[in-house]
């Protein structure tokens, strides 16, 4: 499985800085030899005019860089918006949330929508993981797949997302394993609040974290599905907003190394709580 970096792994820097672009994201990549960047969200490549997506697409294969794509709102117009600009990047990995704000289709939806657009998703040489996030439980979304039944559609499994529907990595991890076709990975800290009645969770570095990263690694790997394994992040917020991006890029730049190490099989960094 190869590294990549996501946007996601700059969440504040993206909404805070103006000059950090999907160009700096490849740019940061390949400073540290990472060859794979996906664009979520958070970076909505539809919304990009033709002209700047074309030139990302231009900078990725200069670099040589795979690019991936990322969207949310699963409906069948929007998933033919993605698997076109999909052909026309030369992307091979589309990661999916099916939710969006006015979109929240059933498991049922999902498996129809995904049953008849499979075809087109396989002749456009993609693979289409539907990511874990919040409102379907793990138990849902393998059953989706499995009623899809097509090797073009898979899973994108997040290694945080799922805390969202109640549920623990190892858990889902186990469930979602033999169809992930690509692995987000972020790491957490939970603490228990000072009057002993719950729990926080926030992100930290990669390795810094509560999170068996590296055992969801292993099992992904061991399935033999998945291809990518991208770095993302939750930073928690600093004083000002030049601190919390600051602070994001350390995060990533140490998160690199360590998800190199974790692919390498190599032990954990000091410090590390067993990911």
């Amino acid at each position: 499985m190869r590294a990549g970096i996501g946007s996601f792994a700059f969440g504040w820097a993206i909404q805070q800085d103006p000059a950090f672009d999907e160009q700096a994201l490849v740019a940061l990549a390949v400073r540290h030899g990472v060859r794979v960047v996906q664009l979520g969200d958070n970076l909505p490549a539809h919304q990009m005019p033709a002209a700047r997506f074309d030139a990302l697409v231009a900078a990725c294969r200069a670099r040589r860089v795979d690019l991936e794509l990322g969207a949310r709102g699963l409906t069948e117009a929007h998933l033919d918006t993605y698997l076109s600009l999909c052909r026309r990047a030369g992307a091979r990995v589309l990661r999916f949330v099916a939710d969006a704000p006015g979109c929240e289709p059933s498991s049922d939806d999902l498996v129809a929508l995904l049953r008849s657009a499979a075809p087109e998703i396989a002749s456009a040489g993609v693979v289409l993981g539907l990511e874990n996030h919040d409102r379907f439980p793990a138990a849902t979304l393998r059953h989706i797949v499995e009623e899809v039944d097509h090797a073009a559609v898979g899973i994108c499994l997040d290694t945080a997302n799922s805390l969202g529907a109640g549920e623990g990595l190892l858990y889902v991890t186990d469930l979602l394993a033999p169809f992930t076709v690509n692995l987000h990975v972020k790491d957490v800290t939970i603490r228990r609040v000072p009057y002993q009645m719950g729990f926080v969770v926030e992100g930290c570095a990669l390795g810094r974290g509560q999170l068996p990263i590296r055992w969801t690694i292993e099992r992904v790997r061991e399935k033999g599905r998945c291809g990518t394994v991208i770095l993302e992040g939750w930073t928690r917020p600093a004083a000002s907003p030049d601190e919390t991006v600051r602070h994001e890029r350390a995060e990533v730049e140490a998160g690199i190394g360590v998800l190199e190490r974790l692919l390498a099989g190599s032990v954990d960094p000091p410090g590390s709580s067993g990911s």
